[in-house]
């Protein structure tokens, strides 16, 4: 889980390579709808998430606790618990790192739909992980490795 840009693709990928699980990424879940509303500039709202969640939720649910990565912003409590009833099993990571670090890393990313100006909404929607949650916050500082063996040793084994 994360903002846009705070890595969660790359470490996405890396980590379920390293745990030799499937890997899913949040991004091909989204209607059509979301991906232009989101490419215009607008902000997604709880309306818009709803079949997008939905539809991660039941790729969570089909892993029927066999293990998989899914990429996921998952910023908000409410969406996390909404994944959660799907799939009890499941432990967010959150990747975490400064508005400073992330807005950089968008502004050298080429092709992707989410434009570098949402991301301040983005920041100003996160709910980080609250006691209670199953899950770790990852700082996504230094190098890509090191961030996928933190991220890899945080998760249960």
């Amino acid at each position: 889980m994360g903002v846009s840009g705070s890595g969660k693709t790359t470490v996405g990928t890396a980590l379920a390579e390293r745990l030799g699980v499937p890997y899913a990424e949040a991004d091909d879940f989204h209607p059509p709808e979301n991906v232009a509303k989101m490419a215009s500039g607008v902000p997604l709202d709880d309306e818009d998430r709803r079949p997008w969640l939905d539809a991660i939720a039941a790729w969570l649910a089909e892993r029927g606790g066999r293990g998989g990565v899914v990429t996921c912003s998952a910023l908000r409590r409410r969406y996390r618990d909404r994944l959660r009833r799907a799939a009890p099993e499941v432990f967010f990571l959150h990747l975490d790192g400064s508005p400073e670090l992330i807005a950089e890393r968008l502004a050298a990313r080429r092709g992707h739909f989410m434009p570098p100006e949402l991301l301040r909404s983005q920041f100003e929607t996160l709910e980080p992980l609250e006691p209670g949650e199953k899950g770790a916050a990852v700082a996504i500082d230094g190098p890509v490795e090191e961030v996928v063996e933190r991220a890899r040793a945080a998760v249960p084994r």
